[in-house]
C-alpha cells in the first residue's frame, strides 16, 4: 500500500512505505476535509503506514512479517493490546470500535500479507484483486467516515484501483530494484517477449511501451467508471476532494502516455496540480 499526506487540496495517498508524501497519488487528509475528521484520518494513516513498514521490512522474514500483521489485526479487533500494537489500538479507539471502519483497516493487511509472500501479479484480474485490498479500502474508509452510502463503493473502488495502477506504473523500475516487486502483469510481459528484468533498463524499449499503454487503456476504463462517484457524494468537502482526485488520475494517465517511467519519475508539476484543483473544484460544485 502507499501512504497518506496531510498537506494541500491535492495532497496524496497511496501504497508502499518507501514512498514520500509527494510521490503518492491518493488525496486523503487534505485541508478540504473538515477538521473534525482529520484526527481519525491520521490515525488510519499512521496504522497503515506502520503496517506498510512491516511488509517492506528488509530484516524480517516473510513468516515474521505475516505474524506481525496478524498481531496488528488482533489489536484492531480488540483481542490484543501491547505497546508494539499501539497504532492499531489507537485507530480502534479513534473509530470507537465501529466494525465497518475497523474492516477498512483490516482489509489493508491482506494486501500487506500478499506483499510479504508474493512479488508479482499474473494478469490484470490478479492486479485488480490486489487493488481491492491495497487501495479500495482507503476510499471506503473516507466514504464510511463521512456517512456516505455503500452505493458509492463500486465507483470508489474503480478510482482507487486506477490511482494504484498509476502509482505502480510511475514506480515500476523502483519497485523491482528496491522491493523486488513487479506489479506489471506477467502475462502482458510474456506476450510482449519480455521478462521482469526489462524494468531494470534505463529507458523503456518499444515492447515495454506497448505493455504500459495496454495498462493505461485499462486504467482509463477504470477512471471512466469512477467519474460518477463525484455526483453520488453528499458531503460537499469530500465531493470536492473526490473531484480533484479524479482529475489527478486523468492528468497523470495522460502524462504516463508520453513519459517514460524508467527514464524519470513521471509526475504532475505544480502547474498541473493548480489546474487539477481548479477543474476538480469546478466539477464538484456542479452537483
Amino acid at each position: 500500500m502507499e501512504g497518506f499526506a496531510l498537506t494541500s487540496a491535492a495532497a496524496p495517498l497511496s501504497a508502499a512505505a518507501s514512498k514520500t508524501a509527494n510521490e503518492e497519488n491518493f488525496p486523503v487528509a487534505s485541508l478540504l476535509l473538515h477538521k473534525s475528521r482529520r484526527a481519525t484520518v491520521m490515525a488510519y494513516y499512521h496504522f497503515a503506514r506502520h503496517a506498510d513498514d512491516v511488509a517492506d521490512s528488509a530484516v524480517l522474514t516473510a513468516e515474521e512479517k505475516v505474524a506481525a500483521l496478524d498481531a496488528l489485526e488482533a489489536a484492531l479487533r480488540g483481542t490484543r493490546e501491547e505497546p508494539d500494537l499501539a497504532l492499531a489500538t489507537a485507530y480502534r479507539h479513534a473509530v470507537s470500535g465501529d466494525p465497518d471502519l475497523i474492516e477498512t483497516a483490516a482489509e489493508l493487511l491482506n494486501a500487506f500479507r500478499r506483499d510479504a509472500l508474493r512479488n508479482y501479479c499474473t494478469d490484470w484480474s490478479d492486479l485488480m484483486s490486489y487493488c481491492r485490498s491495497s487501495a479500495a479500502p482507503v476510499g471506503r474508509f473516507l466514504l464510511t467516515l463521512h456517512g456516505e452510502s455503500p452505493e458509492t463503493f463500486p465507483a470508489n473502488d474503480a478510482l482507487c484501483a486506477a490511482l494504484q495502477v498509476l502509482n505502480h506504473l510511475q514506480d515500476c523500475g523502483k519497485d523491482l530494484r528496491e522491493l523486488n516487486r513487479v506489479y506489471v502483469p506477467v502475462d502482458l510481459l510474456t506476450a510482449a517477449g519480455l521478462t521482469r528484468e526489462v524494468l531494470r533498463q534505463p529507458s523503456s524499449p518499444a515492447a515495454l511501451r506497448t505493455v504500459l499503454d495496454q495498462m493505461l487503456d485499462q486504467t482509463d476504463g477504470l477512471i471512466a467508471n469512477a467519474r460518477p462517484l463525484v455526483g453520488k457524494i453528499r458531503d460537499i468537502r469530500l465531493r470536492l476532494q473526490t473531484a480533484i482526485t479524479v482529475r489527478v488520475a486523468e492528468v497523470l494517465s495522460a502524462r504516463l502516455r508520453t513519459g517514460d517511467p524508467l527514464a524519470t519519475r513521471v509526475k504532475l508539476s505544480p502547474l498541473d496540480y493548480a489546474g487539477v484543483v481548479v477543474v476538480g473544484v469546478a466539477r464538484g460544485l456542479l452537483f
